[in-house]
């Protein structure tokens, strides 16, 4: 990072990474310095540069600082300390100013904290839409203070109030009088801020409702007024609130054309007599131009709005109350609204200098640590809960135009208070000031000796501008720097300087360096083995590995040791290969594995010597003469029980082994070599695992069973069968029995009607 943007100073070294760190000590044209041949070689880590031998004091390394310049102490006990005259003023957020060196890229971090006094002073101002609209409404808003002063005295003891009123523009197509009301108009302050309750109740109660045509009002002209009138409203440097109570829309910037006016809002104070003076002739302001004031005066705001309304009313720290049709709710909208803009806070700074970065990192009631944008803020603040929050700033690369210290102002929102923080970047260096012009250290005047280096004239070149640029021809450069009729200068890895090879660092790893006349070695192009140089197990001299004692080969990758190759039973690759760097080489075909031990087609020890096992201890599987033959090598041990040979302790070269025998039952025995080739010593128990034979009783009795039980349940199913259909029969012959159509019967009674009967 340091070398390789190949600084020429001091100050270009400092600007190459917060790590870099410059020597100043001062190179002899006769001395073996620790510097090598290359000025941006004294740009280093402060560590690398003192492993070299730099000394210490020659170290040019200033590091970021933050100093506290004004850090009062957060208030603990407003409520009493209020009546004191050196205590009047209430302090939530410390420090108040800050001041921060800063070396770039190197983050400074300080802690900020902030605290919900207890009794901190409150102003709040009330906002009223007059329309005719709002005509139910405006009775219980004239009973408002008195009730909102014995509310606000359990939360504060310095509490103010004030009210002003709104219309709309008084231009068409904007406003009507209907009558009996009052003249519209576009803002009316009434009543500045004041502790006085009574004083609020009679000058509202003496309110008139007034008239517009079209349902959006003129909110944002009256809003832009109450905030940015500090003066004449009252406004203090404490909590500031204003609640905006309306039933409708509002009009933004733009819609002043409906009207003729389209000069910009300018956002200034234009109250004459308490009145708007502006509103005829300068256009609604803009959501984004009152969210900007509302930030600039520290003023939230609390919308006390209908329901139909409350998605129109969105500014930033602000909370939004549902009205209920005649404001009766009023109180209840402010007291809680109060409760919750006062429970958050989000810190917000200024618009920082280019390049400039800022972080914040909270640490809220809950111990959690948050960062990014919810490291600005903390919520569910009570009063007395103390939060803190560690604000890091980092510098960006020094410029000419940010040498200069500039200010960052960082505070909560809706709040008064800020810190101020100074930034002092950290571009130069404290040597430059003690630069010799025409050192004699430098070729006898040839170049100004600055932070220990020689910064030669022009025309002189070289570490110590010993060479003369004119008089030093390429040809006889070009001929001292080849090596062996090579077409490279230096071997393509340095400059011909003065006829001498200046060696290049690598460009992929700055801390190695080429070396040699030509500068044709290096210690970091060695062959590698896994991945390193020399395998790890040598050093890289010129090109070349030198390899450890115990180790060969071109990357050192052959161990010299057999200690890798041998078995299980001590011996090189089982005695089945031959050990080749470390790794066997086995002969035989069918084993394999690191050590020749390996022999998935081979038969096991145990089924090798089962046959013998049998034969002697059980008289099983060879015949006598055979067994003799065959397994005259086991030295056999007889035990009873197979318990007997779990009690065994496991060893080296000991199989435990269970072989099935020619009538199925399992035999248990242990296995090991003997010291003499080809013997092998065997216990086995005699005692077997047969297993037992059918139970012919209970087979019977089963089958038996099972043919009984089948059997009634099948004579069960066929009656349940048999039932079902004779049920249906007959009730299919009880139906036809009920039908008495008989389509063939006919009956004998025949009734014969003489038509001559009515006129005899």
């Amino acid at each position: 990072e340091c070398q390789s943007q190949g600084v020429r100073s001091c100050g270009e070294c400092l600007a190459a990474g917060p790590h870099c760190a410059w020597c100043t000590e001062e190179v002899r044209a006769l001395e073996n310095t620790f510097l090598g041949q290359h000025i941006w070689e004294r740009c280093d880590t402060a560590e690398a540069l003192l492993r070299r031998g730099c000394p210490s004091d020659r170290l040019e390394d200033p590091r970021g600082s933050a100093v506290l310049l004004k850090n009062r102490k957060i208030t603990f006990h407003p409520k009493e300390q209020r009546h004191r005259a050196h205590h009047r003023q209430v302090t939530q957020l410390q420090p108040q100013s800050v001041l921060l060196h800063l070396r770039p890229g190197e983050p400074q971090t300080f802690e900020l904290k902030f605290k919900r006094v207890e009794d901190y002073p409150i102003d709040l101002y009330y906002l009223m839409d007059l329309s005719f609209s709002m005509e139910d409404d405006l009775p219980n808003v004239k009973k408002l203070g008195t009730d909102l002063m014995e509310e606000m005295r359990n939360i504060t003891s310095d509490f103010r109030m004030g009210f002003g009123a709104f219309v709309d523009k008084t231009v068409m197509p904007y406003i009507s009088t209907p009558w009996p009301c009052a003249p519209p108009f576009t803002y009316h302050h009434v009543l500045s801020l004041t502790a006085n309750g009574s004083l609020f109740t009679e000058l509202v109660g003496g309110q008139r409702i007034s008239g517009n045509l079209d349902s959006p009002e003129g909110g944002l002209d009256a809003l832009m007024q109450a905030t940015v009138c500090e003066e004449q409203i009252g406004w203090r440097n404490v909590t500031r609130l204003l609640v905006f109570s309306t039933d409708a829309g509002l009009h933004f910037a733009g819609d002043g054309k409906l009207g003729g006016i389209v000069l910009p809002n300018d956002g200034k104070c234009h109250l004459h007599d308490n009145v708007y003076s502006r509103g005829n002739s300068q256009d609604y302001p803009s959501v984004a131009h009152i969210a900007e004031k509302l930030r600039e005066k520290n003023v939230q705001i609390i919308f006390a709005v209908t329901e139909d309304v409350t998605h129109l009313h969105v500014l930033p720290k602000c909370a939004v109350g549902t009205l209920s049709n005649n404001s009766h709710n009023i109180l209840q909208i402010i007291v809680e609204a109060y409760n919750a803009l006062t429970s958050e806070v989000v810190m917000e700074n200024s618009k920082l200098p280019p390049g400039f970065h800022i972080s914040y990192v909270s640490h809220c009631k809950d111990h959690k640590l948050r960062d990014g944008e919810q490291g600005r803020r903390c919520s569910d603040i009570s009063i007395g809960d103390e939060v803190s929050f560690n604000v890091s700033i980092t510098a960006p690369p020094c410029a000419t135009s940010s040498h200069r210290p500039s200010r960052v102002i960082i505070k909560p929102q809706g709040y008064s208070e800020e810190v101020e923080v100074l930034l002092s970047p950290i571009c130069g260096c404290s040597c430059q000031k003690d630069k010799v012009p025409h050192s004699p250290s430098c070729s006898h005047g040839n170049g100004t000796l600055e932070c220990g280096a020689c910064r030669c004239k022009e025309g002189r070149v070289g570490t110590f501008c010993e060479c003369n640029q004119v008089e030093s021809g390429e040809a006889v450069d070009s001929y001292l720097c080849h090596r062996d009729n090579a077409s490279e200068q230096c071997s393509g890895h340095g400059q011909c300087v003065c006829g001498k090879c200046v060696c290049d660092k690598s460009s992929k790893k700055p801390n190695q360096a080429y070396y040699g006349q030509y500068c044709e070695c290096s210690d970091f192009n060695c062959d590698q083995y896994q991945g390193l140089q020399c395998g790890g197990q040598g050093r890289c001299v010129c090109g070349v590995c030198e390899c450890l004692p115990g180790f060969s080969g071109r990357a050192c990758e052959c161990p010299l040791s057999v200690e890798s190759c041998l078995s299980h039973d001590g011996q090189v690759c089982a005695g089945r290969g031959v050990c080749h760097c470390g790794t066997c080489i086995c002969q035989d075909p069918r084993y394999q594995g690191p050590t020749c031990d390996l022999c998935p087609s081979c038969p096991s020890v145990c089924t090798v010597h089962r046959e013998c096992i049998l034969c002697r201890a059980f008289s099983q599987s060879l015949n006598p003469k055979e067994c003799e033959t065959r397994c005259a090598h086991l030295n056999l041990t007889v035990v009873g029980q197979a318990a007997l040979l779990a009690l065994v302790p496991p060893s080296a070269g000991l199989h435990r082994c269970m072989e099935l025998d020619t009538e199925g039952c399992r035999v248990h025995f242990l296995l090991r070599a003997g010291q003499k080739e080809g013997s092998v010593h065997i216990h086995v128990a005699l005692e077997r695992e047969c297993p037992s034979g059918p139970n012919v009783v209970l087979i019977t009795a089963v089958a038996s069973a099972s043919v009984v039980v089948l059997g009634v349940a099948f004579l069960l199913l066929w009656k349940l069968l048999t039932s079902i259909h004779d049920r249906r029969e007959f009730a299919r012959f009880q139906r036809e029995l009920e039908k008495r159509d008989n389509p063939i019967y006919r009956s004998a009674i025949t009734t014969t009607v003489n038509p001559k009967y009515k006129e005899q």
